[in-house]
């Protein structure tokens, strides 16, 4: 059992799209579907129970890795504070599901979705572990909660964006994207990955050099936003024919 829990992992390397990956892919899909079944089916004491189930297995599970860290002694303020930015989801997250916050719902909605959705697709950062490894099962758990809130919180709960959303958090995003910068330049860290791309694989390594490929992700960030947008775009557009009809 500890050889799950070590530090040093020396099974068999993780495989992209292998079946391992494509089980933990078809469990995140299952759960966030199986929403649409129990949207009429649910009243608001079992809305209130699943969401505090949510919200405190989101905080255990994300707890655990600082844990783990902190017991193999890798925890550090470079690292491992909470400033990517599905680490601070994942604790705003917990926030909104207890108070129903809408502000937090835009970021969760468009970054949950957007950043998480890409983790599990691509979890570069724990592929040097494989199932059944405390820490990628502790990635997957963290960011498909963050898929599952998102689209619980719009299919059960009635919460979705607007427009002005999709520019308020596109626009904080920056915000906070340039903190960060200076953040990481005073402590020596790679928060968001704009001090310089990721030392493991991921999809950055095909944008280009630093600090160009910032100017990149911004469009790749828009363009994901904007399709996470679009059912809802096309939403009010047909309305909107109905009501002049």
């Amino acid at each position: 059992m500890s050889q799950y829990f070590a530090l040093e992992y020396s099974g068999a390397p993780f495989i992209l799209f292998g079946t391992p990956h494509l089980i933990a892919l078809a469990i995140i899909l299952a759960a966030s579907l199986s929403f649409f079944y129990f949207q009429k089916i649910w009243g608001e004491r079992q809305k209130k129970i699943i969401r505090w189930i949510f919200a405190v297995l989101i905080v255990i599970n994300e707890s655990a890795l600082h844990v783990w860290s902190m017991y193999w002694g890798i925890w550090d303020i470079q690292t491992m504070l909470p400033l990517h930015m599905c680490s601070v989801i994942i604790w705003l997250s917990a926030y909104m599901l207890v108070t129903k916050n809408y502000a937090i719902y835009e970021l969760v909605y468009f970054m949950g979705l957007g950043g998480a959705m890409q983790a599990v697709l691509t979890p570069a950062d724990a592929a040097a572990y494989n199932f059944p490894h405390f820490r990628i099962i502790q990635t997957f758990i963290a960011h498909g909660m963050l898929i599952s809130i998102a689209v619980y919180m719009t299919v059960i709960e009635g919460f979705r964006p607007t427009l002005q959303s999709f520019k308020r958090i596109f626009i904080w995003t920056n915000l906070y994207m340039v903190v960060i910068f200076f953040l990481n330049l005073a402590i020596g860290s790679n928060y968001l990955f704009v001090a310089h791309k990721p030392d493991f694989p991921t999809l950055l390594d095909m944008l280009a050099p630093w600090p160009w490929y910032i100017l990149e992700l911004e469009a790749v960030a828009f363009a994901i936003f904007f399709v996470l947008y679009l059912p809802f775009l096309i939403g009010d557009w047909k309305n909107r024919d109905k009501i002049k009809a």
